[in-house]
């Protein structure tokens, strides 16, 4: 156990503390089991560490963080340490990458049982299943989903707004959002920066090598594909392969309205497969379902509509992504971190079953939503909007 308390804290000594992620400060860090999942890339191990650093400082003795990818794992259990760590008075167990260790939920489970005055905190991917896994955490667990940055946070860590720089509810984009715009255009020359951010600003690492950042990105996917999916879902190498076939389909064809039985043969797989494919892009956080309001048995038939997870897959696929399908990619990777996003007859998007959106340029017209209530233009290419016209660049602020 002493070389995983040496790696933790040398991961402490190194972690920098000048940027923090929006959920940091939104999670109940006083609960006893915590899981935090989203796709690789968001920062999740960051978060953790900052947290611990910023609580217990750069060597504590009651606190370990350990990766169960770690080689320490292969020969030795994950309860063994627990039992190991509480025993010598642990008392805050930090797991990440849990998805790498076959029987994590039933020996989390067990530990947590057995060890009532240990916390545990553990992440892992966007697939993972905590609600469905062997052992039954759904009543013990307290989970959270961390996204990639947001336009706001994005501007924050590129040190181009204060780290005091708030959110803002949708509502108040809505009814606010000339004065909003108004001030924030005080602080930034927003539109370059918008820019920068649907090529490169979703995943933070981008700051590591902007030049390469697509080709990362790409690796990323194969990443997720290859090594944490198989890790999470029974499958095969065929189906891995079919999967990235699927993957680089759609990227030519979004915002794509399936044609199930047409994309099936193209990927050369039953229609069964393909819709299990195709769920487990969305849950990978590949691609967006843009689906109908529905209920029942409606829930169960194809999306409307299918986008990429965000604008820098877009970039990552092609060097020049159709600048409509890169606006509504956007408007939907941002609104779907809070809010229901679904599919609108006469518009491009419902939101909340309340509010009607039509994205486009700085020329589009009103024509199309003129007759509908609750409805409203998000306009690329403008800094400050007019009524129902608003800046699509403040969607970027939800969070």
């Amino acid at each position: 156990m002493e070389q995983l308390f040496s790696a933790f804290y040398r991961k402490l000594e190194e972690i920098d503390m000048r940027f923090e992620r929006y959920l940091k400060n939104q999670i109940n860090w006083k609960n006893r089991l915590i899981a935090i999942t989203g796709a690789r890339g968001t920062g999740k191990t960051t978060m953790l560490l900052q947290h611990i650093k910023k609580r217990y400082g750069t060597n504590p003795e009651n606190v370990l963080f350990v990766s169960l990818d770690n080689i320490y794992f292969t020969t030795n259990k994950l309860y063994s340490l627990a039992d190991d760590f509480y025993s010598h008075g642990g008392r805050e167990l930090y797991l990440d990458e849990v998805h790498k260790y076959p029987t994590w939920a039933q020996e989390i489970k067990n530990i947590y049982d057995d060890f009532p005055k240990l916390k545990i905190v553990f992440t892992g991917s966007s697939m993972l299943q905590i609600f469905k896994a062997d052992a039954d955490l759904s009543r013990r667990v307290r989970h959270y989903q961390l996204f990639g940055l947001s336009f706001r946070e994005f501007l924050i860590y590129e040190g181009l707004l204060k780290k005091t720089q708030k959110s803002f509810a949708l509502e108040d984009i809505l009814e606010n959002h000339v004065s909003i715009a108004q001030k924030l255009n005080k602080k930034i020359t927003v539109l370059p920066a918008f820019q920068k951010y649907l090529k490169y600003g979703y995943y933070p690492y981008y700051q590591e090598d902007i030049a390469g950042y697509g080709e990362r990105v790409l690796q990323t996917f194969n990443t997720i594909i290859e090594s944490d999916l198989p890790n999470v879902e029974n499958i095969d190498f065929y189906s891995i392969n079919r999967i990235k076939k699927l993957f680089y389909i759609l990227s030519e064809m979004v915002p794509f309205t399936p044609n199930i039985s047409q994309l099936s043969q193209t990927v050369d797989v039953t229609r069964v497969s393909l819709m299990n494919y195709l769920q487990l892009l969305a849950k990978a956080h590949c691609v967006l379902f843009l689906e109908q309001k529905a209920t029942g048995m409606r829930q169960m038939v194809k999306p409307e509509k299918i986008y990429l997870q965000n604008t820098n897959y877009s970039y990552a696929l092609a060097q020049n992504p159709e600048v409509g399908n890169l606006r509504e990619t956007f408007f939907f990777n941002q609104l779907q971190q809070k809010h229901k996003v679904s599919y609108a007859k006469h518009t491009d998007f419902c939101i909340d079953d309340k509010f009607y959106f039509e994205i486009g340029g700085k020329n589009k017209s009103t024509k199309q939503i003129k007759d509908l209530n609750n409805a409203f233009l998000a306009l690329d290419g403008i800094t400050v909007g007019f009524r129902n016209e608003i800046p699509l660049w403040l969607f970027g602020f939800l969070y």
